[in-house]
């Protein structure tokens, strides 16, 4: 009989990964996925790197699409982006095609990388005069269509011109959330810019996915935060809870990912249970016709199989209230 221990989990997890044993289901279709979330820190890149990574490694075709100027995401998954390497910014200006910038990470050989450089910073300023200027990374995805199961496009910690590209060309968004207060400030202006681009630009624009990250369970915060945001976002959040992690932070210094840098990890365990979430609600139902987030005056506890009742938000607490003004502003301007 098998160990059901952490230990014994962690082993299995870290044998499975490095024998290349993992398997997901795909999708009915290919997913489009914007991680965004206007807040820095609150672990875009990290999550979108290592559900990527966890993908592939489970014989799907995955796509990165790193959009922030940093290029943290490139560096993870160890693509060149050194200046003058072909990327994103050219394709997103019309000088090449995507499937010239695309690079493949050396940790998992179905991975495809269009990473960012510098050049990208000036992006926003010459995309402004451009035609089209919201739509060109749409384009560009979609001429690459039939070759991936999975897109996650990385985004700036802003909702500038480049994130609308990224709502624009996707059907879903992934919004992580750090299980701190701060986190869920300017949570409503970002619901509200995804309110506007389904009317104006991406009708089938919905938030179908949210990740708590950087969960610290001897903290009260941390799972009261959590509550709130179940009770808002009900089954759109995974059950999954990315835990604070040392290993997770240090990965990026090697250029890997955690899952890759070190599989028996806690934060690497979450990751995939979270990849694995994912892939699953993919099989189970078609996600990009979902509807938009809950209205916090409706929700109700979830019934989902496999997830446990949550509570609603708590009508006098700070962060409902501030979700609540951010909402009412977004129906008054519109």
């Amino acid at each position: 009989m098998q160990e059901d221990t952490p230990i014994a989990r962690a082993a299995r997890q870290a044998l499975e990964v490095q024998q290349g044993d993992l398997t997901l289901p795909r999708p009915r279709q290919r997913r489009v996925f914007t991680v965004a979330n206007q807040k820095g820190g609150v672990g875009k890149t990290t999550t979108t790197v290592n559900i990527a990574v966890a993908l592939a490694l489970a014989g799907l075709h995955v796509l990165v699409v790193d959009l922030d100027p940093q290029g943290n995401a490139s560096t993870a998954l160890g693509a060149e982006r050194r200046l003058g390497t072909p990327s994103v910014y050219e394709v997103l200006l019309g000088e090449i095609e995507a499937a010239e910038a695309i690079q493949t990470c050396p940790d998992a050989p179905r991975l495809g990388v269009l990473p960012a450089t510098i050049d990208l910073a000036g992006a926003e300023i010459e995309l402004v005069t451009m035609e089209q200027r919201e739509s060109r990374l749409k384009g560009a995805i979609d001429s690459i269509r039939g070759e991936y199961d999975y897109v996650f496009i990385d985004c700036p910690p802003s909702l500038g011109l480049l994130t609308i590209n990224a709502m624009t060309a996707t059907q879903e968004v992934l919004i992580p959330i750090q299980c701190e207060y701060y986190a869920l400030e300017g949570l409503g202006q970002l619901l509200n810019n995804i309110s506007l681009i389904q009317q104006h630009l991406n009708t089938q624009l919905a938030v179908t996915t949210v990740l708590l990250t950087m969960y610290d369970g001897r903290t009260k915060l941390a799972d009261q935060v959590a509550q709130e945001v179940r009770g808002h976002f009900q089954e759109k959040v995974l059950r999954t809870v990315i835990p604070r992690s040392v290993k997770v932070s240090e990965a990026p210094g090697f250029g890997q990912s955690v899952i890759t840098y070190d599989a028996g990890s806690r934060g690497a365990m979450a990751y995939l249970d979270a990849a694995r979430e994912i892939a699953h609600r993919g099989t189970n139902r078609d996600v990009s016709r979902e509807t938009d987030v809950a209205d916090p005056a409706t929700a109700s506890a979830s019934d989902e199989p496999g997830v446990g009742p949550t509570e609603t938000v708590g009508a006098g607490s700070p962060e409902a209230v501030h979700v609540a003004q951010h909402e009412a502003a977004a129906e008054s301007s519109l």
